[in-house]
C-alpha cells in the first residue's frame, strides 16, 4: 500500500487536527504517502484531494475543528456519486481511506465499501458518544470539560441569585453528554432520553429541600428531549424558584482539544493505519476494556447504541422519591 486518505465527516470535534497530524507523521513512517479529502464526502465528490505534508500540520494539533473541513453529504447517498468519489480516489492512486466521523459517515463508508475496491477503516468522532460497538469517540472529553466549565461558571449565578438554571447539552438522540456532566457537576436533576422521569416526583424532592436550606438548583437536559423551556417554567411555576435557561449549543464542539483527546486521536489513527496496512479493508476502530479492536462496518453503523449499564443505573437515581 503506497497511498493512504483521510477526510472528516459529519459534525466537527476537537481532535480531528490532533488525528490529522499524527495521520500525515505515522504514514510517512510506514513509507505512505498521505492526502487530505477536504471537505468531507462532498469534497469527495468533488475531487478536493492533495497530497498532504509535514508543513499542513505544523501547529494544528492545539486547534478545534478541522482544518480540512467536514460535511454532511446528501448527494453520497446517491450511487453516481459514490461511483464519481471512488473514482476520484482510483485517479490519485489512493488504495485506502480513513474516516472520521459518526454513525452516518460509517454507513456512508459501508455503501462505497461495496461498491469498490477500496480499503477503509473508520474511527468514531462526535462528541455524542452514540456509536454502537465503542466505549469512547473522539472529541467527548474535549466537550465534556467545555460544559463542565460552564457549569461551574453558571453555578456562581444561581448561589448568588438564588435561582434554578437549566442547562440544556448537546446529544441529538442521547443522553451521555447531558448524564455525565450532571454526574460529575453535582447537579440535582438530569434528563436524558434513556431514562423516563416524572416530576411529581422531582417536585416532591425538591418543595422539601427547599423548606430544609436548599437555595439554587442545577438541572442538566439533553437536547433530545427538547423540553428545556418547559423545565424552566415547571421551576417556577411548581417549585417556586426564579428560573433562567442556558443552551450551550456548539460551543462544546469547539475549543483546545485535552490531552487525552489528543492521545485518542494519535491511538485511533494508529490503529487504523496498521489495520489497515495488515489487510482489514472494512472495519472500524472501537475501544472497549481499556483496548483497541477492530469491528465490521455492519456491527456499528446498523446496530442501536446503548448507554453503559453502570451510567444508566446512576440516571435512574436521580428519579428517587
Amino acid at each position: 500500500m503506497q497511498k493512504m486518505a483521510i477526510l472528516c465527516s459529519g459534525g466537527d470535534v476537537s481532535g480531528m487536527n490532533a488525528a490529522l497530524k499524527r495521520f500525515v507523521e505515522y504514514t510517512k513512517q510506514q513509507q505512505i504517502t498521505p492526502y487530505f479529502v477536504s471537505g468531507g464526502y462532498e469534497g469527495l465528490i468533488d475531487g478536493k484531494i492533495k497530497e498532504a505534508d509535514y508543513s499542513d500540520v505544523a501547529g494544528i494539533i492545539t486547534r478545534g475543528g478541522t482544518i480540512i473541513g467536514s460535511a454532511r453529504s446528501k448527494r453520497f447517498m446517491e450511487p453516481r456519486y459514490r461511483a464519481q468519489a471512488a473514482a476520484n480516489l482510483e485517479k490519485h492512486g489512493i488504495q485506502a481511506l480513513v474516516v472520521l466521523g459518526g454513525e452516518g459517515s460509517f454507513k456512508g463508508m459501508q455503501k462505497l465499501s461495496q461498491e469498490s475496491s477500496l480499503a477503509f477503516a473508520g474511527i468514531p468522532a462526535t462528541i455524542d458518544n452514540d456509536i454502537a460497538g465503542t466505549e469512547y469517540s473522539l472529541g467527548v472529553d474535549t466537550a465534556l470539560n467545555i460544559i463542565k466549565c460552564a457549569i461551574d461558571a453558571v453555578r456562581d449565578t444561581a448561589s448568588s441569585f438564588e435561582r434554578a438554571f437549566v442547562i440544556e447539552t448537546m446529544g441529538r438522540e442521547c443522553g451521555y453528554l447531558a448524564l455525565v456532566s450532571a454526574l460529575t457537576s453535582g447537579a440535582e436533576m438530569c434528563l436524558t432520553p434513556e431514562v423516563p422521569y416524572n416530576l411529581s416526583t422531582y417536585a416532591s424532592r425538591f418543595l422539601k429541600e427547599k423548606q430544609e436550606g436548599r437555595s439554587y438548583f442545577l438541572a442538566v437536559v439533553s437536547e433530545a428531549l427538547q423540553n428545556t423551556e418547559t423545565i424552566r417554567h415547571w421551576f417556577e411555576e411548581t417549585i417556586g424558584i426564579e428560573a433562567r435557561s442556558v443552551v450551550l449549543g456548539h460551543t462544546q464542539r469547539g475549543g483546545n482539544p485535552t490531552v487525552h483527546d489528543r492521545l485518542m486521536a494519535s491511538r485511533f489513527v494508529t490503529h487504523a493505519v496498521d489495520g489497515l496496512l495488515a489487510g482489514k479493508k472494512r472495519s472500524v476502530v472501537c475501544y472497549n476494556d481499556g483496548g483497541f479492536n477492530h469491528k465490521s462496518i455492519d456491527e456499528i453503523a446498523f446496530q442501536p447504541y446503548r448507554l453503559n449499564a453502570d451510567l444508566l443505573r446512576m440516571a435512574q437515581e436521580y428519579n428517587r422519591a
